[in-house]
């Protein structure tokens, strides 16, 4: 029979002192699952809890990270079953063609949601942790996680991001090594449809990045379109929950704003952000009163050859996550 260890303050401290530094990974590791950081946060506090609870059976025989994982991870895939996955428009159908036509939210789709790059970062001192910890939580990344299975969801993050072994993850899916192998397979090669390719990505230190970044708000603040239309490429796309519409094509996305935006100079300001390894913008619109109020939030993926994707988040709940204010 086993017993559990009684809690005392010194137990709880000796919880607290050894769990604590996992917060942030487990916090990018249920974000990359549900594709909500709201909701991983939550999920990360569930974890916690009941970790906090069988603290006094833990054995040891795995180390405190792995067993965190693995309570993290069941805590996920029971979300997953109950609130289901997180699109973006493009993964739901094909692009509008009609950008002056009004658009409708569709506020019963639990979209998908950016994440403020503190709250996901690498605490490593090694460079190539931190590039692949950005890889790995990139929006076009976690939105193409989201069209796996949610076992296949779960393999591959743990074998192409965490690097557990096989058998590892086998033992905490109550499954097989060879079933493993084969999920994992699968998940590589749906994923490759969805994902575009990574070295296409200008990274977010590069200067040529940093003036196209300065351009592109001055573009929004002076209305100046003609402006916008030089820094997208040809066949950019951009999307916006929760309006199930999206677009491709500079000459579209142009044609969205000035017909559902129809701002005039001043009217827009941009701040500066930083979401899922990719610079961002919190949007702020002047009002009939005067007042510069939080609007949208972009996420950009740019290239060499412009600005290639832009993920407008309407809900401006996720403003005081990213340290943006409510009004300027």
């Amino acid at each position: 029979m086993t017993t559990t260890m009684p809690k005392t303050v010194d137990t709880d401290r000796d919880f607290l002192a050894l769990a604590d530094p996992y917060r942030r990974e487990l916090t990018a590791h249920c974000y990359r699952m549900l594709g909500s950081i709201h909701d991983a946060e939550d999920l990360v506090q569930e974890t916690y809890l009941r970790a906090w609870r069988s603290y006094g059976d833990f054995e040891g025989r795995s180390s405190l990270r792995t067993w965190l994982y693995r309570i993290a991870t069941n805590v996920c895939l029971t979300a997953i079953d109950q609130r289901g996955h997180r699109p973006m428009p493009s993964g739901l159908g094909a692009p509008s063609e009609e950008p002056e036509r009004p658009v409708v939210a569709s506020g019963e789709v639990p979209w998908l949601e950016p994440a403020p790059d503190p709250v996901l970062g690498a605490d490593a001192a090694d460079p190539a942790t931190i590039v692949t910890a950005r890889e790995s939580t990139r929006l076009a990344f976690v939105a193409a996680l989201q069209h796996l299975p949610a076992k296949q969801r779960v393999v591959l993050i743990l074998r192409d991001v965490l690097k557990w072994r096989a058998a590892e993850v086998a033992e905490l899916l109550d499954t097989s090594t060879a079933a493993v192998n084969s999920a994992l397979q699968r998940a590589r090669a749906q994923l490759e449809e969805h994902t575009p390719l990574r070295d296409e990505l200008v990274e977010p230190t590069d200067p040529a990045q940093r003036d196209l970044l300065e351009r592109y708000a001055k573009a929004f603040e002076d209305a100046d379109i003609g402006g916008l239309i030089e820094l997208f490429k040809k066949d950019v796309v951009w999307e916006m929950p929760p309006f199930p519409e999206w677009f491709v094509g500079a000459d579209h996305a142009v044609r969205l704003i000035t017909a559902q935006c129809r701002p005039a100079p001043g009217d827009l300001r941009m701040v500066p952000a930083a979401a899922n390894g990719q610079p961002a913008f919190g949007l702020y619109r002047r009002g009939d009163d005067g007042v510069h109020s939080a609007y949208h939030l972009q996420v950009l993926s740019i290239t060499d050859e412009g600005v290639a994707h832009v993920s407008v988040f309407f809900d401006t709940s996720l403003f005081p996550l990213f340290g943006l204010p409510d009004r300027l």
